[in-house]
């Protein structure tokens, strides 16, 4: 099988492509830096000829003011109508758990843009969205920064290792098409202010953090649960300890 992976020198779509090698189909790998711009459409034809399944692993190089909105609807638009245009039969796309309740984020906003337009599509699909990955928590600590000290939201979530949300993807990717929603999130449950003690004592960072409810997310104030996947979700197995003694090692 001929899969396309777009976005495929990510985060996860460098962990997702390899996957798929070593299960013994074949990758088709678009990405910018491999010649295929998803926003113009350069490239596409090419790498999705005689593709099977796309995973829309793509992702915005900025979060705030239009840039994400406008990224997400035309490389969404572009891969949906060169999918179609190549009789893919399956368009598999990575989105974020809660993004239905963080919409006042210009991000958020944008990955529902991209589900909706998925979904509208008339082609098969599946959704699957991921709470955050373990590799971006040093990001998301640093969006509290206030001087010497990071206001963080005690509120909870269920970080993930990017190498567990690209295993499900991959195993997706092989599968039939849901037409629905997947979760996945990982084992154990934090608050975002807890996670950045563990981070940043792991680091040997001496910087404190001031719990803080109402300190925003990506532009948001957090409700209770916002970031926590639904009852039904995959839950990962690496475990936050295992993950950060692993990168210290490295």
């Amino acid at each position: 099988m001929k899969i396309t992976v777009a976005g495929a020198t990510g985060v996860v779509g460098t962990r997702l492509s390899e996957i798929i090698r070593q299960s013994g189909h074949q990758v088709s790998a678009a990405s910018l830096s491999l010649g295929v711009d998803t926003v113009s459409g350069k490239g596409l034809e090419a790498a999705l000829a005689g593709t099977e399944v796309i995973v829309d692993v793509t992702n915005a190089a900025s979060f705030g003011d239009s840039a994400a909105l406008d990224f997400f609807r035309a490389s969404t638009k572009n891969l949906l109508a060169a999918a179609a245009e190549a009789g893919v039969r399956h368009y598999l796309a990575l989105s974020v758990v809660g993004t239905p309740s963080l919409v006042e984020s210009d991000y958020f906003r944008a990955k529902m843009v991209q589900e909706n337009l998925i979904r509208a599509s008339n082609r098969p699909y599946t959704l699957l969205r991921s709470t955050q990955f373990y590799e971006f928590i040093s990001g998301l600590i640093d969006t509290g920064a206030d001087g010497d000290v990071f206001r963080l939201s005690p509120a909870f979530m269920r970080p993930v290792a990017a190498g567990d949300v690209a295993a499900l993807l991959a195993e997706l990717s092989v599968g039939a098409p849901l037409n629905d929603i997947v979760e996945i999130g990982g084992p154990d449950q934090f608050g975002i202010d807890e996670i950045a003690r563990i981070y940043l004592a792991a680091n040997e960072d001496e910087r404190q953090v001031v719990t803080d409810p109402s300190a925003s997310y990506f532009g948001v104030e957090l409700t209770a649960g916002a970031l926590l996947p639904g009852a039904g979700a995959r839950v990962a197995t690496e475990k936050l300890s295992d993950w950060l003694y692993q990168a210290m090692a490295d």
